[in-house]
Order: structure tokens, then sequence, then C-alpha cells
């Protein structure tokens, strides 16, 4: 039993040890991104990030003590607000942030290149920053920031956090456009939407398989078809349809992806009325 302790204990530390690697790993990630790309640029895409580039135009303000600033703000009014265990997820990552900016502010001095081209800094900006945001978040941190300002905005004014990120990152955003242009704005929005993908990509990985859900009134030949002619299994559930009541049955299997359009087409063949749902698969374990 103890011996079971002692392994348990040992496994935790290792994955505790892993989850601050990847934290940092992230936070350098974010930090080379805005330093190399995204503050030369002046891409306001919301945030305290936003807020630094902003203020450091008007005021000449550093950006990392900005952001170093707001961030200790922001977590004082999490801790009041939402709490001391939703706080502590952001403490780390909201105090790393602005010290790795400043640490990595020269960092174009090692690597020298064009920032000339806003669409390519927009583009790789996006894509570096949201690998760093990935794996933040996949290590179970936040950077905080604004998140905090939306999570406050949702608990209190009872909205959802996407109405919330809308007002406080939108109204970031807008300042963005009124101080640097209109041009500058649609960078902005390319680099949001990327963050966005990457971020996801990061926490979910790449699908390389897909789900089938079918609802079928001639659900043996799907089945068989399926089975003997893409050589995969198949799960039937019994199903009861919630407008008429009746019963009927429901085919799960899921396929790699590239043989997503034979199971398609070949569904359309055996019952055109046939409905069926595709949904990514990110991880699939087990079976025969």
């Amino acid at each position: 039993m103890k011996k079971n302790q002692n392994h348990l204990v040992r496994a935790t530390k290792k994955i505790q040890l892993k989850r601050y690697i990847q934290l940092v790993f992230g936070v350098t990630i974010l930090a080379l991104a805005f330093n190399l790309f995204i503050l030369p640029n002046n891409f306001v895409y919301g945030g305290v990030s936003g807020v630094a580039i902003i203020t450091q135009r008007l005021f000449g303000l550093e950006p990392s003590s900005v952001i170093f600033v707001l961030s200790i703000l922001l977590l004082v009014v999490s801790y009041f607000a939402l709490g001391k265990e939703k706080t502590a997820a952001s403490v780390l990552g909201s105090l790393l942030f602005p010290v790795v900016v400043k640490l990595t502010s020269n960092v174009r001095v090692f690597l020298d290149f064009d920032v000339s081209q806003p669409l390519l800094c927009a583009v790789f900006g996006g894509v570096i920053a949201g690998l760093g945001a990935g794996f933040v978040f996949k290590a179970g941190f936040t950077s905080g920031g604004t998140d905090i300002i939306n999570q406050v905005l949702s608990k209190y004014f009872k909205m959802s956090l996407g109405k919330a990120m809308m007002m406080s990152d939108g109204l970031i955003l807008l300042c963005g456009t009124f101080i640097f242009g209109i041009n500058n704005f649609m960078y902005a929005i390319i680099v949001l939407y990327l963050i966005s993908i990457m971020t996801d990509r990061v926490l979910l990985g790449i699908s390389d398989s897909k789900a089938f859900y079918i609802v079928t009134e001639n659900d043996k030949e799907v089945r068989d078809f399926v089975i003997k002619n893409l050589s995969h299994g198949v799960t039937i559930f019994e199903a009861r349809g919630g407008y008429n009541n009746k019963k009927q049955k429901v085919l799960f299997c899921v396929i790699p992806t590239k043989e997503y359009f034979k199971l398609k087409e070949g569904i359309s063949l055996i019952d055109e009325k046939a409905f069926f749902v595709v949904t990514d698969a990110y991880e699939v374990y087990g079976g025969e």
C-alpha cells in the first residue's frame, strides 16, 4: 500500500513538473510573438497586450510594465470577485508573462528581419501566439488579463463568456482602431482569428478520424457496408424519435478521415433519406 502511495506521489510530481514546463514554454512563445510580430506593427487584438500597445503609443509607457501593473490589478479584482480557487489558476501566467515580455524585448537584435510586411507579421504572429496560448491552457493555467474581466462580467451581469469577451476585447479593438486606423483593425482581426484556431489545435490536436452518427431505415445495409467494405466496427444504439416517438436505431462508427467520403457516398447510395451527423474524433482508443 505504501509503495503504491509513493508511486502515486512521484507520478503526481512528474505531472506537475510537466505542467510548469508547458506553462513556461507557452508564455515564452507568447512573449516572442508579441515582441517579434505584434508590437512592431501595433496589432491591437484585445487583452492587456492590446492596452499596452495603446499606452505605449499615447504615453510612451513600456509595454511589459503596463502588462505587469494591469495583471496585478486584475488578480486583485479576481480574488475578491471570483474567489481564491479561480484566481490561483491565473496567478503564475499573469505574473510570468510580463516578465518574459521584458526579458525578450530585445529579441529583434538577434533575429533581424523585415517587419514592414504587416500581413506576414499578422499571420506568423497569430499562429505563434496561438501556439503559446494553447500550451498555457493545456497545462491548466491561463495568462490572466481580460480573461478575468470576462469571467467577472459573466458572473455578475449574467451573460455568456462569449458576449463578455466581445464587450471587453471589442472595446480595446475599437480604441486601437481610432488610434492606429482601420487597416490595423483588419490585421488585428486576422491575428485574433489565427490565435483562436491555433489554440484549439494545440488543445484538441489535429483530427485524423471522423465519428458518424447515422439514422436510416436501411440500418443493416449500412452496417454491412461499414464492416465489409471499409473494415471498421459499428455500434448500434436503440433510440426513439423525439417528434414522432417512433423507435429507431442509431449507428455509430469511427473511421479515418481519408475514408470520410467513401462512407458518406455509401450512405447516400444505400439510403438517400438517411440522416447522419459527422464530427471530428480527436482521440480514439481501444476497440478491435
